[in-house]
């Protein structure tokens, strides 16, 4: 496959010559050598898709729609092979891998039925001295920040409405997972998207050409999924030039059980919200918050569900949970959890972290975990699951919002006014009720408090990339 950037629709080498290898988690060796961009780079890559702009902003709605149809077509018929690519560098689960081509290529078909419904609105203003027409135009050219988690979904979330809208993009990926963007950038291409309106750039120097980009006055948008902390600092870049922003940041999302909840149930959905891409997802459960009657039961099966799932490469057909991505990211779980244990929490499963090569850590689930316990805090980002009890509904909906993140919560009770009551007072632009995953292309996915500005899928995801214009008249 193609290794270099692709700019203005053509694969050119990092005008520095540079070059960084991008590793296998499940061995720490080197699978390939990809372009390390740079900001002459970034500022190319801008310059061709301000060149691509006008032609692809006037392109009718009907056919940029197709290209999109057609790039989901060539994603689904590819799925294996994307899928092996995936697990090869970002150590998932096959299963895990395929799961997320499946999820990635529906954003591709979504929002090439939604590019033709940027609708405006026509109206008479209420003095009755004018008609108040609205249109919607694309915001123009789009910077895309996308993680090392789901390397092919956060892109295609990304790219799909803002084609959809009429925009052109430079797509920088997580320089831990290039090859699945750059993999996106041919098959966009054989799609039909013309020269320029989708350019990718990978680059060890993220903030660097990031930032250069935001100082480029035809950049109008920016669109990052990441942590919180980088989010900020962008922001803050993006103020200078007062560019259109989209954040979807950091979570800690809660899982919280009545004792009144179907058990079995709730042990599916913690699997589920768990253990989807072997934790490392901003959607993931973080913290379990269990009513008191169910607590050890609960405890005691969900740990043995998550000791009998097998650990191994993610490209391994047996394997359920693979390596985590980079030895920061493990490192990171095993601190956090080996703090929760000194503070005196117990490991019913797992809990320390295997010798041997790859960036493995087990699933674990702990007990008796301490209010103030960094694991609680922090986004683990691994697949560790800390239990805390709680006792009714008040302390339950206080326990779950004690963070500085809203992104999403998951809620399991067998009342459903209870259910909606919970969901409503929970901090969160998303709820789970009896559900384990709440992810869709058809719906607004993003937070609040610090998870995020905006939302992505759903039609409100295209409305991210367009910009309502006034026009005042009579007839």
């Amino acid at each position: 496959m193609e290794t270099e950037l692709f700019i203005g629709g053509k694969w050119v080498p990092a005008s520095s010559g540079s070059r960084f290898d991008v590793l296998d988690p499940a061995t720490g060796d080197v699978i390939a050598s990809v372009a390390d961009g740079s900001e002459v780079d970034a500022i190319s890559a801008v310059e061709a898709a301000a060149a691509a702009g006008p032609a692809w902003a006037a392109t009718a709605p009907r056919v940029r729609s197709e290209v999109l149809r057609k790039a989901f077509e060539l994603m689904t018929e590819r799925a294996s092979e994307l899928a092996k690519l995936i697990s090869l560098e970002n150590g998932k689960a096959l299963v895990d891998a395929k799961g997320e081509v499946t999820y990635a290529a529906e954003f591709f078909r979504w929002f090439a039925e939604e590019a033709v419904r940027g609708e405006g609105v026509l109206a008479t203003a209420p003095s009755g001295a004018n008609r108040i027409l609205v249109v919607r135009q694309p915001v123009g050219v789009c910077v895309l920040v996308t993680p090392w988690n789901f390397p092919a979904a956060m892109a295609t979330r990304k790219i799909g409405p803002a084609l959809a809208a009429g925009c052109t993009v430079i797509l920088k990926p997580a320089s831990d997972t290039p090859l699945t963007a750059l993999a996106m950038a041919a098959i966009l291409a054989e799609a039909g998207a013309p020269e320029g309106v989708v350019n990718v750039l990978p680059s060890r120097s993220s903030g660097k050409v990031v930032s250069a980009m935001l100082r480029d006055q035809r950049v109008r948008k920016l669109s990052f999924t990441g942590s919180t902390e980088v989010g900020r600092t962008l922001l803050a870049q993006a103020a200078d030039t007062v560019v259109n922003t989209s954040m979807e940041l950091g979570g800690n999302a809660p899982f919280v059980v009545f004792a009144d909840a179907d058990l079995d149930a709730a042990l599916e959905g913690a699997m589920i919200a768990k253990m989807r891409n072997g934790g490392e997802a901003c959607t993931a459960a973080n913290r379990f918050y269990v009513e008191s009657p169910l607590a050890d039961e609960f405890a005691r099966r969900l740990a043995q569900r998550m000791s009998g799932l097998v650990v191994g490469p993610g490209t391994d057909e047996k394997t359920q949970v693979g390596p985590l991505v980079n030895e920061d990211t493990v490192a990171k779980v095993d601190g956090l959890v080996r703090a929760a244990l000194d503070s005196g929490a117990e490991a019913v499963t797992g809990g320390s972290r295997p010798e041997g090569p790859g960036y493995y850590y087990p699933p674990t689930v702990l007990t008796g975990v301490a209010a103030d316990a960094p694991i609680l805090r922090e986004e683990i980002f691994g697949p560790v699951a800390p239990i805390v009890t709680f006792n009714g509904e008040e302390e339950a909906v206080r326990l779950a919002n004690d963070t500085e993140y809203g992104l999403v919560a998951y809620v399991y009770t067998a009342d459903l006014s209870r259910g909606l009551r919970v969901s409503e007072a929970i901090d969160a632009g998303m709820v789970g009720l009896n559900r384990g995953l709440v992810s869709d292309p058809a719906a607004p996915f993003g937070g609040v408090k610090q998870s995020g500005i905006g939302r992505e899928g759903g039609h409100e995801g295209l409305l991210e990339y367009l910009e309502s214009k006034y026009i005042a008249l009579n007839w």
